[in-house]
């Protein structure tokens, strides 16, 4: 009786398990079926007014709204990001916590000697936002009226000329450090606490030139305070159309564009990314949203996890290069 009864409690066990296990997956379906239930929170890493949070609140209310709850943008600065971000890679991978950051999130990691989360694989990539152009500006004493001429003028002076950034490893930072790469020019670099001081003493003449994002200089270039010389991107923008890019300037292989991306904890379920993916690219693909972005210098660029992932990977190697043949290190 015993050798029968126990390939029975065996069966019954399996099929016990076998429910139990069924029970999890429609208790699992049922909750990735009504995501979202409640509010989503946006980290982005850096102090209002930068370029993040402007992107941010530009897409929020309308992704919210697609969603069928809000998005609620959240500052957290410190550590040039990765305070925010550090917070978003630990939190819980249930959608509701993600975060918007710039090309400094493959930046950082070569920048620092030590992170608290690793980028790569603590964190995946919902999909990207937009991108945005930097633009090449000098001050009206600086005799240089072309790229070529600002060239010759570097080389002539070498260390004796500066470009001001909103800090080290920012992406005024980065623009200036490419830009020399490519030119093999030794302009000195001054780090500002943000854009806007290091814009103010450009137009003041406290340093040479700046490459800050083109809706932070439009206004300063169009009432004759600065002048541009040549936009970062491979085109050129409609927000300055006479100004040429790098590459019509002269520098061919110079191609410098901010992007954002939104990410999540890496243990997202893929349901659940997917369902935030397909809700941001119809927010991005919105002619009310891509032209609200166009007006503050952003190009709407939608893309898939994948895509998005792709880019933070090949701009991490990009800049782990130009970083180490710098030099450069976090302050």
């Amino acid at each position: 009786m015993q050798m029968i009864s126990s390939p029975i409690k065996i069966w019954r066990a399996l099929m016990s398990s076998a429910l139990l296990l069924a029970l999890l997956c429609s208790a699992d379906l049922a909750w990735s079926q009504n995501f979202p239930d409640k509010p989503l929170r946006l980290v982005v890493p850096y102090a209002p007014g930068g370029s993040a949070d402007i992107a941010a609140r530009l897409i929020a209310d309308e992704w919210g709204k697609r969603l069928g709850q809000p998005v609620i943008v959240d500052n957290r600065a410190g550590a040039s990001g990765n305070l925010g971000m550090d917070l978003v890679a630990k939190s819980r991978a249930d959608g509701y916590t993600l975060s918007l950051n710039t090309v400094s999130q493959s930046i950082n990691p070569s920048l620092f000697e030590r992170m608290p989360f690793d980028t790569l694989k603590d964190l995946r990539a919902v999909g990207t936002v937009a991108t945005s152009q930097h633009v090449l500006v000098v001050n009206n004493q600086v005799a240089a009226k072309t790229v070529a001429e600002l060239v010759a003028l570097a080389k002539s002076r070498p260390g004796k000329m500066a470009f001001g950034s909103a800090g080290t490893g920012s992406t005024f930072h980065m623009a200036a450090e490419l830009f020399k790469a490519e030119s093999n020019t030794f302009i000195l670099h001054v780090p500002y606490r943000g854009g806007g001081p290091a814009l103010i003493d450009t137009i003041s003449g406290q340093v040479d030139m700046s490459f800050p994002v083109l809706s932070a200089a439009q206004q300063h270039v169009q009432a004759g305070k600065l002048r541009a010389l040549a936009v970062t991107g491979p085109k050129r923008s409609a927000m300055l159309p006479d100004v040429p890019t790098m590459a019509e300037a002269g520098l061919k292989n110079y191609v410098f564009e901010t992007w954002f991306v939104i990410s999540a904890p890496v243990a997202i379920a893929q349901d659940t990314l997917a369902a935030l993916n397909r809700s941001l690219n119809d927010t991005l693909n919105a002619p009310e949203v891509k032209a609200r972005l166009a007006r503050e210098g952003f190009d709407s660029w939608p893309q898939t996890p994948v895509q998005a992932d792709a880019l933070i990977r090949s701009e991490y190697q990009r800049w782990k290069k130009l970083i180490a043949q710098k030099g450069i290190k976090a302050d």
